[in-house]
């Protein structure tokens, strides 16, 4: 792990709490932090000049839906922590700020592009997520020491201009963290052995302990995340290392079955976007649903988890719970395929 040896002040630019108290934000909302946000919405393109300064109108509530569409988050209408996170880190551009690994991590657009500039020279820092983490510490500092300067892990002024000018020369935009993605599920094989995270929000303990039961007789070791906070399921999935995540949402609003992987920066994850495929044909068969969507998101768990995920979202409710047990053996024999027949 990489540190700067004495962490400066963070920046205030850089927090996404500064208006934490007043969230979340919504139509007919007023006040400075309506302002801020206006602001930043206008900076990135997103016109509000038809409301009131401070005012949050409708141009300001059209504004925040095409900034949470274009950034894979749940399309409300209503700034919320991660909408403003998002905003936040959408106003950072490569270059205007030091980068490196500390606690807490870096978030933001200028992370994204580094980690896309080292990936297509070949220097893998996991996905494309804008988080500054351990793997994008050691891929800049094996970029720095692969072309001879100081590999301390911090992305500055000589490390950028070399990133630069090796980008030009290099041309193309193919990555090799999809590659490592497919060879490390190359290497899994089949679900014996195999840590698989199964989450839920709240409301569906039923579901998950049915998918635990059935993995687990396939040989799988399964965590069991029940907890309301997503970033919560990405950390203890990351924590304990496991080799895919799911997540069950039981939405009333949702036609039949959706499910949902990470897709953000220009990236998507190739292994978790086969899982969903996977996961939604066999689930709605079993069912006997509709499939309602098989979307590229950047929701939290998503966007944290270190490994391929999939959010599954069901609609009718009493159904699904009374056919937890057909979920359950869909769900596992789509893991199962997917580990021994999608990567071969």
């Amino acid at each position: 792990m990489w540190r700067m040896p004495d962490d400066p002040p963070v920046p205030a630019a850089e927090h996404a709490s500064g208006w934490a108290e007043d969230l979340p934000f919504a139509l007919g909302d007023c006040g400075a932090g309506v302002a801020d946000l206006q602001q930043r919405l206008d900076q990135l393109g997103y016109s509000v000049e038809a409301d009131s300064k401070g005012v949050f109108g409708e141009a300001t509530r059209r504004a925040v839906e095409l900034f949470q569409a274009a950034r894979g988050l749940p399309v409300e209408g209503v700034c919320g922590p991660y909408t403003w996170s998002s905003l936040v880190e959408a106003g950072f551009q490569l270059g205007d700020r030091l980068l490196y690994r500390r606690s807490p991590m870096l978030h933001g657009d200028d992370v994204a592009a580094l980690q896309r500039r080292l990936s297509i020279l070949g220097f893998d820092p996991g996905r494309v997520d804008g988080i500054f983490g351990d793997n994008t510490a050691t891929a800049l500092a094996d970029f720095q020491h692969n072309i001879g300067i100081a590999s301390d892990g911090i992305c500055g002024p000589r490390t950028l201009g070399e990133l630069s000018r090796l980008s030009t020369r290099r041309g193309g935009e193919d990555l090799v963290t999809p590659v490592r993605e497919k060879l490390r599920l190359r290497d899994a094989g089949t679900l014996q052995g195999r840590t698989i995270a199964v989450g839920e929000q709240g409301g569906f303990q039923v579901g998950t302990a049915a998918l635990v039961r059935s993995l687990t007789a396939a040989g799988a070791r399964c965590v069991t995340i029940h907890h309301p906070d997503e970033a919560e399921h990405a950390a203890q999935a990351n924590t304990a290392s496991a080799d895919c995540y799911v997540g069950l949402r039981l939405e009333p609003a949702c036609r039949g079955v959706r499910t949902i992987y990470y897709h953000g920066y220009r990236y998507e994850s190739e292994a978790s976007r086969h899982l969903a495929e996977l996961i939604c044909g066999h689930t709605a068969e079993a069912l006997e649903l509709a499939v309602d969507g098989i979307d590229g998101m950047a929701l939290p768990v998503l966007r944290r988890t270190r490994m391929p995920a999939v959010v599954v979202e069901l609609g009718s409710p009493t159904l699904v719970t009374m056919k937890v047990a057909d979920l359950a053996s869909a769900i596992s024999e789509s893991l199962t395929e997917w580990l021994e027949k999608e990567w071969v």
